[in-house]
């Protein structure tokens, strides 16, 4: 799978989970230059509370466009230390 914004793969892997159609690929799949750590955080009553990163690629911004659980309930322990995509972040084989 990979996820791409703005003409760039900033996620690639052969090992993501997928919870709730979600695809959440394994932290080091990606491509850390292009991520940018947020305050944004929201919360889910079955994962736990998430965290946030902004996309940044040539010069674009997409504020928020990747959420992790860091400590994630045990319901959701088998997507800790993965991300997910939304925001028009595109994800495909």
């Amino acid at each position: 799978m990979k996820a791409i914004w703005n003409g760039k793969t900033i996620a690639e892997s052969n090992n993501t989970v997928v919870v709730e159609n979600n695809h959440y690929f394994p932290e080091d799949s990606i491509t850390r230059e292009y991520y940018v750590l947020t305050n944004h955080h929201t919360s889910c009553p079955w994962k736990g509370k998430a965290s946030y990163y902004s996309i940044e690629v040539d010069g674009k911004k997409n504020e928020n466009a990747a959420w992790f659980y860091p400590n994630p309930k045990d319901a959701a322990d088998n997507i800790k230390n993965h991300v997910a995509f939304w925001k028009g972040v595109e994800v495909k084989e």
